[in-house]
C-alpha cells in the first residue's frame, strides 16, 4: 500500500523538527494533515522549540479541524493521539502518523492504518530521499525520540 495522505500527531512532528528531518515529510507525503489539537499542542509551547518555530511556517502541513470519533474517544488517549486517530478513521486512504504505544493499540484494533517516527524513516530510505537510516534514527534519538536497541537494529538490518 502506499501512503501518500497522512495525519500527523505532535511528537512524530517534534522529534522530526528537532532532527532537522521535517523536509522529508513533504517529500514523503503530498497530503500531510494536522489537527488543530496538535497544531496548538506544537505551536503554543511554553519554550523556543524548532517544531514551534517551522510548523507556522511550513506550507505543506495543513491545519485542519477533526471531529471526534466516539470509537476513539473511549480509548482515553491525549487530546492530539484522538485528534488523529479520529480524523484518519474518517478519512479512507489516510495513514496516522503516531507514536504513543496506548495511540497505536487503539489503531490497531479500529483499523487505522499507522506508522511511528522510525517508519517515517523506512519509508524515506525506500524512496531514496536519505542515504543511512541509522544515521537518521541517531539524529531522532538525540531530539528525544526513544527508540530500543533492539528496535534500532532491526530496522538498520532490515533497510539494507
Amino acid at each position: 500500500m502506499l501512503i501518500d495522505k497522512v495525519v500527523i500527531n505532535a511528537s512524530p512532528l517534534i522529534t522530526l523538527f528537532r532532527a532537522d528531518l521535517h523536509q522529508l515529510l513533504p517529500q514523503l507525503f503530498p497530503e500531510l494533515l494536522v489537527p488543530e489539537a496538535v497544531w496548538s499542542e506544537v505551536v503554543n509551547r511554553t519554550y523556543d522549540d524548532p517544531a514551534t518555530r517551522g510548523l507556522p511556517r511550513s506550507p505543506w502541513a495543513q491545519k485542519v479541524t477533526a471531529t471526534v470519533d466516539a470509537n476513539v474517544s473511549l480509548w482515553g488517549l491525549g487530546a492530539g493521539e484522538t485528534a488523529v486517530l479520529s480524523l484518519a478513521l474518517s478519512k479512507p486512504y489516510y495513514t496516522a502518523i503516531i507514536d504513543d504505544r496506548a495511540a497505536k493499540r487503539c489503531a490497531r484494533v479500529l483499523q487505522i492504518p499507522s506508522i511511528g517516527t522510525a517508519g517515517v524513516i523506512i519509508l524515506a530510505k525506500r524512496r531514496g530521499l536519505i542515504d543511512s537510516v541509522e544515521e537518521a534514527l541517531g539524529k531522532l534519538s538525540n531530539a528525544g525520540l526513544w527508540l530500543s536497541e533492539q528496535l534500532i537494529e532491526k530496522l538498520v538490518s532490515g533497510s539494507e
